[in-house]
């Protein structure tokens, strides 16, 4: 039971992972309808840096906790401005194209300055030791990566889906013609939405730094279980991307305890199953996906 209890801990902080990365790839296609396949790479770049912010300059995690996504959340701003925007009314797979060609430039371009090695990066004195669960004692600082992940996860649905900001920026971009007519700038929407989508991803890689080695490869593997927990979860929908994210943590994290083969396996595995019985995802809708 111990076991299980602390796997299913583990399932929870990967979950949050998911969920942050999935939350920022579904606001981008909910919104701007592109495939950002560069997502991992910007989550290595937030954990990057929030090391370079240490190693040069002394600032502690708490600062680049709010400096390194707001630094990487305007480059995303920069690259659609400069490149994306470009392909908006060309078929989806060139930006997909696009956004691969980029994550091989930055994963490279980060590799040939600090090599493959993973560089340490500690977690803050605050949340350091253990909290007692129950039948387990679990580190402060994962127990604090899942709730601090839930609550943002919470504020962007809320913001999105709740809000006059959250209506004014899906309209501006899923009905932009309707949103001109009624005196709407749409163009001033579009870019500060794929630089929040991508400062999302920072967020998840800066979360991440203290608890995995900072590596240029960082984001590599976790980018595919992201875009299979948006498809579970339907694509652009933001409380699929966050219910699916965690649900696919946990669920493989619990399956590595019958075999540890299995954990890579479940979130393909119930991404095909979802996709026979509901194809447009737990959550989405078959206009979202067109």
């Amino acid at each position: 039971m111990e076991y299980i209890a602390l796997q299913l801990f583990n399932g929870l902080v990967n979950g949050s992972f998911y969920a942050l990365l999935s939350l920022g790839l579904a606001v981008i296609f909910g919104v701007l309808r592109v495939v950002n396949f560069a997502h991992g790479a910007l989550y290595m770049l937030g954990a990057f840096a929030a090391y370079l912010l240490l190693q040069d300059f002394g600032v502690g995690f708490w600062v680049a906790l709010v400096l390194a996504p707001i630094a990487i959340g305007i480059a995303g701003m920069v690259l659609e401005r400069l490149l994306i925007r470009r392909l908006y009314g060309l078929d989806p797979l060139y930006n997909f194209l696009l956004t691969f060609g980029l994550t091989l430039m930055i994963q490279d371009g980060v590799r040939l300055r600090y090599g493959l090695q993973g560089q340490p990066y500690p977690a803050p004195a605050e949340l350091a030791g253990s909290v007692s669960a129950g039948l387990v004692a679990y580190p402060t600082y994962r127990l604090f990566v899942i709730a601090f992940s839930i609550v943002v996860c919470i504020v962007v649905w809320y913001v999105i889906e709740r809000t006059r900001l959250g209506m004014i920026v899906r309209a501006a971009t899923e009905r932009p013609e309707l949103t001109r007519a009624l005196g709407i700038n749409v163009d001033r929407w579009v870019t500060p939405v794929f630089g929040f989508g991508v400062a999302l991803a920072a967020l998840g890689g800066v979360l991440a730094a203290p608890m995995r080695n900072v590596s240029p490869l960082m984001g590599s593997e976790l980018i595919i279980f992201a875009f299979a927990v948006v498809v579970i979860g339907g694509m652009g929908s933001i409380a699929g991307a966050v219910i699916a994210g965690f649900l696919v943590g946990v669920l493989a994290s619990l399956a590595a305890v019958f075999d540890p083969a299995l954990e890579n396996v479940v979130a393909f595995a119930l991404m095909a199953v979802v996709l026979l019985v509901r194809p447009a995802g737990l959550f989405g809708s078959l206009e979202a996906r067109s």
